[in-house]
C-alpha cells in the first residue's frame, strides 16, 4: 500500500503516542514530508519519512496535547504509570517470575505493558 499526503494535509508524529496533528508543508522527494511544528518543538527537525506520519481522522481521545507531556531537552519524556490492571506468577524450572500489565498515563487500554 503506497501512502501518499498532499500540502495542507495534518499529520501526526508516531511515538509512543501521536502528537498533533500537524500541517504538511511540502513533499520534499517520495518520502519525505516537512511538517509545520509548534514552537514548543522548534528543537525537532521539521523533516520526517512517511514511516513515521500517519493521516489524522478527527477524535480527540487519540491525540495528546503537548502541554500534558513534560518533554526533557533531549526530547525524552518518563511514562508514569495509572494503575495495574492484571498480576501473575510465571513458574520456571524452579523460578518464580512476577508479571504486571499496567496502564500508562496518556495510553489506551490496548496499549497496557
Amino acid at each position: 500500500m503506497k501512502i501518499s499526503f498532499e500540502v495542507g494535509d495534518k499529520k501526526e508524529k508516531l511515538s509512543p503516542r501521536f502528537v498533533g496533528p500537524y500541517e504538511v508543508l511540502e513533499k520534499v522527494g517520495p518520502v519525505a514530508y516537512k511538517l509545520a511544528l509548534p514552537l514548543e518543538l522548534s528543537k525537532i527537525h521539521n523533516m520526517f519519512h512517511v514511516s513515521m506520519l500517519r493521516k489524522y481522522r478527527s477524535n480527540p481521545n487519540h491525540v495528546m496535547q503537548i502541554e500534558e507531556q513534560e518533554v526533557e531537552l533531549n526530547m525524552s519524556y518518563e511514562e508514569k504509570s495509572v494503575c495495574i490492571l492484571a498480576k501473575e506468577v510465571k513458574e520456571l524450572r524452579n523460578k518464580r517470575i512476577p508479571l504486571v500489565k499496567v496502564l500508562w498515563r496518556n495510553h489506551n487500554i490496548e496499549e497496557a505493558t
